[in-house]
């Protein structure tokens, strides 16, 4: 837990207050914004640091010191400084890792100050269960700046860069965080192209043509391998109704695709390529030893395992400015859980929901009978138009544990994605819900 807990109480009981007469003043409004550059590249780099150099030294065991000597290689290009212990080490403890995507403010413009962050990731990583949890904080979130300024949350890095924006995020949530990782620049496109192209189903047709901001997107729904046009458009896509929280579930999705495109064999062929596109984008903190720390664990980490979830809310308006307004209770909940790691024990019985597509009630059907015999109430099921497959653990009691107790017994389960969402969107007294998509 984050020291002086009397003034993060005080501080956390101040931000609910004014959390809960935001809701209530805005809670009829509708959501407003425009397309922008989503830097969706954070992502991507934080995905190649911890699994892309991770599965090349598991490939290319031939020394420990050929291993750090590839990672200081690499992290030279990118600016960070070098360190003298060749060991390749692991993470000792719990680490809060803060990712960063920020956009360019216009040709011959720094590329990192008075910009914005359009992408926020608070990622918290254990070597002890080799898990890493990933909290999306959406940036129109409604905060008080240290100026004492309420604005939205990426404002935060353009008044004061990346020191205001930490401030910030341990001030609002409590937490304590140990490193940042900055990236800026379209790297998202040179990526996808390294790897030629990632693997994605888009879930709605997604057609937009904006010629002032060169932004033309035209996908259609279906499962399909992206080139670097095409997924820097479906990240950018926001003409949905659901604005930056669908980006942001889209991001969750590009980045499991992602994540296992890195694990194909032939990606170690394109590491060079994706190398030269970190070392152009990239800033951080961390040093070559930390860094080779993230190399290290990544070996012990299973894709399955990583949990995501985004800090809950809901849309709101007050004249020409758009905001997401945090729900500070459920906000809350996702802290505890994701980034403080509080377990909570249950004295029930777990209750589950199933929902599925039109074409999987048979795949339903089955999960259902197999959660039934382990002795689980399945209080509600229904089918609708679904586009990915996850287990959405709405209670704090769920962990990954839990999670791969039921893949054991489950087949069905085996790869699916691990999301936290304490909003019981689907059933009103479910403490998970299983959605089986096409």
């Amino acid at each position: 837990m984050p020291n002086n807990t009397k003034e993060i109480k005080d501080k956390r009981q101040q931000y609910n207050t004014f959390l809960n007469y935001s809701m209530k003043e805005n809670s009829d409004s509708k959501l407003y914004g425009r397309i922008t550059l989503t830097v969706i590249s954070v992502l991507v780099i934080f995905c190649i640091l911890l699994f892309g150099l991770g599965i090349y030294l598991n490939k290319h065991p031939e020394s420990k010191l050929y291993q750090v000597k590839f990672i200081q290689t690499i992290m030279s290009k990118i600016g960070v400084k070098d360190d003298p212990n060749l060991e390749m080490p692991s993470f000792s403890r719990r680490q809060n890792i803060l990712i960063l995507g920020v956009d360019s403010n216009g040709r011959g413009t720094d590329s990192i100050k008075g910009t914005r962050s359009d992408t926020i990731i608070l990622a918290n990583i254990d070597p002890r269960t080799k898990t890493v949890n990933l909290v999306s904080i959406p940036r129109d979130s409604k905060v008080y700046l240290p100026t004492g300024k309420v604005d939205k949350i990426n404002a935060a890095h353009a008044v004061g860069g990346v020191d205001m924006t930490k401030k910030t995020i341990q001030d609002t949530f409590g937490v304590k965080i140990n490193h940042y990782i900055i990236v800026h620049g379209p790297a998202v496109r040179e990526i996808v192209e390294a790897l030629d192209g990632v693997p994605v189903y888009v879930e709605k047709s997604m057609h937009y043509n904006d010629n002032a901001g060169d932004l033309h997107i035209n996908l259609n729904k279906g499962l399909q391998v992206l080139n670097g046009i095409q997924a820097e458009g479906y990240l950018r896509f926001r003409h949905d109704g659901m604005g930056d929280i669908g980006r942001t579930s889209r991001q969750q999705w590009f980045l499991k695709g992602l994540t296992e495109k890195l694990q194909e064999p032939q990606t170690i062929t394109k590491l060079p390529e994706l190398v030269r596109v970190i070392s152009q984008n990239v800033t951080t903190d961390m040093s070559v030893y930390e860094l080779s720390r993230l190399a290290g664990l990544a070996k012990g980490i299973k894709i399955e395992d990583v949990q995501v979830a985004t800090l809950p809310g809901g849309p709101s308006q007050k004249g020409y400015i758009s905001y997401w307004i945090l729900d500070p209770e459920k906000t809350q909940e996702v802290i505890d859980k994701m980034i403080h790691r509080e377990v909570s024990t249950s004295g029930y019985n777990m209750v589950a929901s199933i929902m599925y597509s039109y074409d999987k009630e048979k795949e339903a059907i089955a999960i259902k009978d197999a959660l039934t015999r382990m002795g689980f109430e399945v209080k509600c099921m229904g089918r609708g138009q679904l586009t990915h497959s996850q287990f959405v653990a709405h209670s704090s009691a769920i962990n990954s544990k839990f999670v791969n107790s039921l893949k054991k017994e489950i087949p069905e389960l085996h790869s699916i994605q691990f999301v936290f969402n304490p909003k019981r969107s689907y059933c009103s007294t479910a403490d998970f819900t299983i959605i089986i998509a096409n």
